[in-house]
């Protein structure tokens, strides 16, 4: 397969038919730009037809002359690409060009110079939920807790509504950054998920409130993408807690993601099967174990390494960064 850099003008409904995941999706590039990174769009051709394509972002790093790719929830590399952009990186730059490929394949490449990251930005984990089955059997195949919660719910008053607009994004956010900041969780700012919502909405994001008396308790912003359904981003209000809006919106966006057509429900991110009942992330993995998920694995992170004499200086300095946030 020939691997080429593909031109602003490229036909980005040809580009859609070979991706997988919104986050290798045209319009997602483009929300990238609008934040202010830099995008490389890479098509791998077999005689002259496209048969897999790669949104590169592109990461400066302080107060040095070099940067970062990073090309998330991709296929999985060939050794021909990962040629490829090893050479592009030489000629530009780059550290190092991290992969996160939405596969549970180990990656069996030749090439030396691919390790494990030891800053993977995706959990290896998530839970996936199949959506083909009647509303009937997606019920009687959850916990009997969450089950009981959802009906709960709605004996109390909770209502669900989707509210794909502007309006809706806004009682989004706000519950997005009270829970982020209640959980001390570093993510992004509002900028960046206006920006999200502004490039998407129209055709991938959808918004879904959990409401009591107007007032809202929990919501989601969804992400539909050919024929999966995934779950990035939620916020929760600590009134009203008992009455298990959280449980009945989750609910609601299974039916949701059944209207549209997915077949599959992504959760986006997991503790492992095996995770610790009383550690962090807990609460929120089993919550999703109640809806009769299961647990499925990646391949993980890794870094195609450009430069092999600054690469562990950096990954020092990036964990001490850490630390010290």
């Amino acid at each position: 397969m020939e691997y080429k850099i593909l031109p602003e003008q490229f036909d980005n409904n040809q580009f859609n038919e070979n991706a997988q995941h919104p986050l290798q999706s045209w319009e997602w590039g483009e929300v990238r730009k609008q934040t202010g990174v830099k995008i490389v769009r890479i098509g791998g051709f077999d005689q002259n037809a496209l048969h897999a394509v790669f949104t590169m972002t592109i990461h400066k790093i302080p107060r040095t002359s070099f940067e970062i790719g990073y090309i998330p929830r991709s296929v999985l590399p060939s050794d021909e690409l990962l040629t490829f952009l090893s050479n592009y990186g030489k000629e530009n730059h780059l550290l190092f060009i991290k992969f996160e490929p939405y596969d549970s394949v180990s990656i069996k490449s030749q090439l030396p110079n691919l390790k494990r990251s030891p800053h993977p930005l995706f959990p290896v984990w998530t839970q996936m939920l199949d959506l083909t089955p009647t509303e009937d059997t997606l019920l009687n195949n959850m916990k009997s807790k969450t089950r009981y919660n959802i009906r709960y719910a709605m004996r109390k008053g909770v209502i669900v509504r989707e509210q794909s607009d502007d309006h809706g994004f806004e009682v989004f956010a706000d519950l997005y950054f009270k829970t982020t900041s209640r959980q001390e969780y570093r993510g992004h700012d509002r900028s960046y998920h206006q920006i999200v919502w502004n490039g998407l909405k129209n055709k991938y994001a959808k918004i879904v409130i959990a409401y009591h008396h107007d007032i809202p308790l929990a919501a989601y912003e969804l992400f539909i993408f050919k024929d999966r359904l995934y779950y990035p981003y939620g916020g929760s209000s600590t009134e009203h807690r008992d009455l298990m809006g959280s449980n009945l919106l989750m609910w609601e966006a299974i039916k949701l993601g059944k209207k549209l057509g997915a077949k599959t429900f992504d959760m986006w991110g997991s503790l492992p099967q095996n995770y610790d009942r009383n550690g962090k992330w807990s609460g929120f993995t089993r919550f999703k174990e109640g809806y009769g998920t299961q647990f499925v694995p990646f391949v993980g992170s890794y870094d195609l390494v450009i430069n092999p004499m600054i690469y562990p200086i950096y990954n020092i300095a990036y964990a001490i960064r850490n630390r010290l946030i």
